[in-house]
């Protein structure tokens, strides 16, 4: 019988060896923009959209990410004025830089907004602001329970027809990922930024923290909620706050399309913003 206990043992061994195996992360540390990590190595694809809750995984070393919306619609009715607003094609286009920071370029595209208020329609429409970001992931890139990144930007006023404040501002993101039982997975990040002040004589606070929940529907289908809250320190400002949902579709592993709809559940917030978009890397 001390064939079958060392047959048995040995199995035992060959399982765990096996296993642990296939849990190691490869070493990608010498991968750059200018050697790209190959196909078989590189990371689950995971955007920074649909939702407003940033990722803090990064796009792997020498490559490139495309995220787009096609269009979105913003529609808010306040203090007898009524706004109309469509973003045409805003994207953000990332590039792996190293194993763990990628460098992103965030473009508004063309916008147009009618606003009625009054019996008079005014209407502005032209290009947005073009805002640089560098994300830096500090843990779980490759693996484990949680993520954790730092993605400071700066936004600079590029748009015309007076569509956002003339002033270059700035700030930091700090996304964390968790995975949670049962396949949901939980976003949460906190922002603070250094914004023009609507007169155009200074500079603001401006805070945002963001909580979603994302989840697996049916085969590549994919869906979302979110609550998100934006606050000012601007004198006599309010503060904004959003319910989100949405769906992804994975066509490929390297090919996402999404879309949903913010809702506003504050005064302050735009009323309804639905949008579609897509994600690409290559």
């Amino acid at each position: 019988m001390s064939w079958v206990r060392t047959w048995r043992l040995s199995s035992i061994v060959l399982s765990a060896i096996t296993a642990a195996a296939e849990n190691v992360v490869p070493d990608k540390s010498g991968y750059t923009l200018f050697n790209p990590v190959p196909q078989a190595l590189l990371r689950e694809l995971s955007p920074d959209r649909p939702d407003k809750t940033e990722s803090p995984y990064t796009v792997d070393a020498g490559h490139f990410q495309l995220e787009m919306d096609f269009a979105n619609f913003t529609y808010n009715q306040t203090d007898g004025a009524t706004t109309r607003a469509w973003n045409v094609a805003p994207f953000n286009l990332k590039a792996g830089l190293l194993n763990h920071v990628d460098l992103q370029l965030g473009f508004g595209s063309y916008l147009y907004a009618n606003t009625h208020a009054a019996g008079d329609n005014t209407t502005q429409s032209g290009v947005g602001d073009l805002t640089t970001r560098l994300k830096i992931n500090l843990w779980g890139d490759d693996g484990g329970e949680t993520a954790f990144a730092l993605l400071p930007f700066v936004t600079f006023p590029t748009s015309t027809d007076n569509l956002s404040a003339p002033a270059v501002e700035g700030g930091i993101i700090l996304p964390l990922a968790v995975k949670l039982p049962h396949d949901f997975n939980l976003g949460l990040q906190t922002a603070a930024g250094f914004v023009r002040d609507d007169n155009d004589r200074g500079y603001h606070g401006d805070f945002i923290n963001s909580i979603t929940v994302g989840h697996d529907l049916i085969g590549r289908l994919s869906g979302y909620l979110e609550f998100f809250s934006d606050i000012s320190t601007e004198p006599h400002s309010s503060w904004v706050g959003t319910v989100d949902a949405g769906l992804t579709f994975a066509v490929t592993d390297n090919v996402q399309l999404d879309g949903g709809c913010n809702f506003g559940v504050t005064s302050a917030a735009d009323d309804y913003n639905p949008f579609a978009g897509i994600t690409w890397r290559f």
